[in-house]
This record gives structure tokens, sequence and C-alpha cells, in this order.
């Protein structure tokens, strides 16, 4: 084989016939694993000092791997580096352009270390960023909300089931749900990194190296926080991509269920909130209309994150230990996800504070649909009634106000005078939607004084993410 032909590979000289034009376009990766320039050069880094300190290199040969290593970055960062056709992969390039800058110095760095273990520390390398990322961005929405949530403290808001009215509610109450279901997202992210967090270089191939290289020495190198046990499970394993995938599809499905929330409120039928112009957009042939089309990319994202975590299912699957190249297919969904949600974060978080909120809406829509009648029926338990006879005597009072074709509040006594002798004029205190919000006085609940030191809670609680990626 022609060398020329080879230079962009890592492999090739038991071969007497260059590769199949399909074979190499279907090989070939660069297109997406130039991502990872920064942890390969950081493990290429750790891997020279390795190789000084055993002695395959000498100390001038080391300092000229450091000035080439700092060349390389800046042709990256720059977005000068080439890439040649004849570039299998980042790995490949990188080896290749070392080559050309220093000559056979260059080919001296692929000692004791093999693609399988350099793709998987790249790999862990990048997901352990991107979960700081990930989970900084998750705070900033939070933050949204929880500003939101303060602004409208007080605010009455319909509270559903199944989409039906069901009880009123804080608006505040509702906005701060979904700041403790990020909460959680950020819990996951933070809990993968923990299995992310592992370095795997100095495994080789697959089964060590025999130049006596230390796999404690690139853990601490690199900053992971500790070395894997087992050389076979570090380059075999994509268990920690999956799971960061994991907490990604979880995240776009709770980003989703708020993109849906903003895209009901936000239409002419519920009217509760308008949407700023910064994140809507009109209509090509309808002048009127007003989109909120950032809540609706945001909901349909979530097939494309939950997408990515099924196709590396897939591929992982089936895998014999250790690596097999279908393992090359592991990096565009991580990629792929991570990509769409700090897009998606960030339009998110703008569109929740761009929300300007409609309270005469709200608080007519809070005490519609027979939205007391569960504290009717509590009213009874209190006065002595079983509770599953309470239910039943609410559901003819119901009944009777949809023939008068009014709420519960426009009942009178004499309207409950036959139903039960517990029901008497005094009842009729209970349909006030601020009174039933007050008795609900759980810390966990809708009254004003628990939202409100829920919303203090929710503070610390994105106060203490912040001071857990700072550390």
């Amino acid at each position: 084989m022609d060398e020329a032909v080879s230079a962009g590979r890592l492999w090739g000289a038991r071969f007497t016939a260059t590769p199949d034009a399909a074979a190499i376009e279907l090989g070939y990766s660069t297109t997406f694993d130039r991502h990872l320039w920064r942890e390969d050069l950081a493990g290429s880094r750790a891997h020279a000092a390795e190789l000084l300190r055993i002695g395959v290199l000498n100390a001038d040969e080391h300092a000229q791997f450091a000035t080439a290593f700092s060349a390389c970055e800046q042709l990256f960062s720059a977005d000068r580096f080439v890439f040649t056709d004849d570039d299998e992969d980042v790995h490949g390039a990188i080896e290749r352009w070392l080559v050309d800058e220093l000559g056979p110095v260059g080919g001296k760095l692929r000692a004791g270390r093999s693609r399988n273990d350099q793709i998987a520390s790249d790999l862990r390398l990048w997901c352990k960023a991107a979960t700081g990322e990930i989970i900084g961005l998750i705070n900033g929405l939070q933050t949204a909300l929880i500003t939101q949530a303060e602004q409208h403290i007080d605010w009455l808001s319909p509270g559903f089931t199944h989409l039906q009215r069901g009880q009123p509610v804080l608006l505040s109450h509702h906005l701060l749900a979904y700041v403790w279901m990020f909460d959680r997202d950020a819990a996951r992210f933070a809990d993968a990194l923990k299995r992310i967090d592992i370095s795997v270089l100095g495994s080789g191939a697959l089964a060590g190296q025999t130049l006596g290289l230390n796999p404690d020495a690139y853990r601490d190198a690199l900053g992971f926080a500790r070395t894997i046990e087992n050389t076979i499970d570090g380059v075999a394993s994509r268990d920690f991509a999956l799971e960061l995938l994991a907490a990604a599809a979880i995240l776009a499905t709770n980003l989703s269920r708020l993109g849906e929330e903003v895209v009901l409120w936000a239409s002419a039928e519920f009217g509760f909130a308008r949407v700023g112009d910064a994140f809507s957009t009109g209509s090509s042939i309808m002048p009127q209309k007003r989109n909120p089309d950032v809540a609706e990319l945001v909901r349909g994202k979530a097939g494309r994150v939950i997408g990515d975590l099924v196709t590396l299912l897939t591929v992982v699957k089936g895998l014999p230990l250790t690596y097999n190249r279908d393992l090359q297919e592991d990096k565009e969904p991580v990629f792929d996800a991570v990509f769409t949600l700090t897009r998606v974060l960030p339009a998110m978080t703008g569109t929740v504070a761009s929300l300007s909120f409609n309270r005469a809406v709200l608080e007519e829509a809070s005490v519609g649909s027979f939205a007391l009648a569960t504290d009717l029926a509590e009213e009874l338990v209190t006065r002595g009634v079983a509770f599953r006879e309470a239910h039943e005597i609410v559901g003819r009072v119901v009944r009777i106000a949809e023939d008068k074709g009014c709420d519960l509040a426009g009942l009178t006594a004499d309207d409950f005078a036959d139903l039960h002798p517990t029901l008497d004029g005094s009842v009729l205190a209970r349909f006030s939607p601020q009174e039933a919000i007050t008795r609900r006085n759980a810390p966990n609940a809708t009254a004003f004084a628990s939202v409100e030191a829920q919303a203090v809670k929710a503070r610390a609680a994105v106060a203490a993410w912040q001071k857990h990626l700072n550390r």
C-alpha cells in the first residue's frame, strides 16, 4: 500500500489494496468527531507526559510535542485546521498533522495508545463538560420561572386535571412546579457525571499495555475523579453516554410539557398569557396571527432528543466486548442531543421571561366549572359526613347548579335545604377561591404563605447548583 494513501489512517500496513470509495465514505467520521479536538489534544498532552516519564520520548522530543500541540490548538480554535480526504477521524488527522510538523518524531505519540481507549477518553471528557453546561442552562430557566412566580405570587389561576378545570391554585404554585421538575433534571445530569467522570486512557486496545504507562497519571492529568477498574470495560462501555442521553431525553420531555402549556396559555381560547414579541412569529398569509413558535419548536425537539437515546440504545444492545466499529455511531446522537438542548434551554428561558399574564382572565377561570366542589365535600367531612356520602351529595349539588345555569357560588341556602341536614347557608362561605387556596396551607401546597416559602427554597436550590458547578 502506498504510504501516502494511508497517511491519514492509523492502520494499513498489512493491506495490499486501498479501501473502496464506498467503504471510505461510510467509515470516515471527521465530519462529526472533529468536535472532540480539544479532548483529543488534552489526552495527547497527558500521553506525551507519560511517554516522557517511561523514556519513550526524551526531553527535547517532549518539548517539540508541547510546541506542536499548542500550534495545533491555535489552528482548531481559529477554525483553520485543514482536514484532508485521507483523514479517517480526528485522531488520525491530528497524528497526520503532527507527523507533517515534526517528522518521524510525530509518529512516536501512538506508542501504548489505541483509538479504542482514545475515543472512549475523549467522549467521556466531552460529556463531562456537557453536563456542567446543561445544568447551568437549566438553572437559568429555573431562575426565569422563579422570577415570574415571585412577580405573580398571589395571582389566582385554575388548576387542571385531564385539561379540565379542577381546583383553584396560585399561578406561582403552578410555575414553581416546573422549577422542581427541572431541579430533578439537573440532579440526573449531576448523578450521571459520577459514572462519566472515570479515566480510561491507558486501557490500550482492550487488555492494557506493556510499556509501564500509569493509568492514574492520565486520571490526574485529565481531571477525572477515578480510574476505570477494568480495561475491557474501559474501551467497550458506552453506558455513560446512554445515561447522559437518558437525562437529556427526560429533560427534553419536561421542556416539551412546559412548551405545551405556553402554547395553550397563549391561545385565544385560554388567553392566560402573551408571549413576548422576541419569542413569537407571525403568519406569511394571515397578518393578525401571533404564533408561539419557540414553545412549539421546543415541544417538537423533544422527539429528536428521545430519538438520540433510542439510536444509541439500539447500537449498543447487541455488541460483544470489546470495541466494535458500530460504536462509531456513539458520538452523533450525544452531540445532537447536547447541541439541541443548548439551543432549546436559552430559548425556553427567554420565552418564560417574556410572558405577560392576564390576571382578570386567570382569576375568572379559577372559579369556573365547579372548581370548589371538592372544598364543599371536605366541608361536609368536617361536619361528620363520610366522604363517600359527601361525594354523592356534592354531585347532586353540582347537578342542581347545572340545571340553574350557575356555578356553586350562584346557589342559595334554599337550594341546599333538602339535600342533607348538615347543608345550610354557612356553606356558602366555602365558595371563595381565595379561601380555598388559604385553607390548603401544608408546606408544599398552594396557600400564599406556603408558596412564598417555596419560592425562597427554590432560589436556594438554584444557588446550591451554582455553588456545585463552581467548585
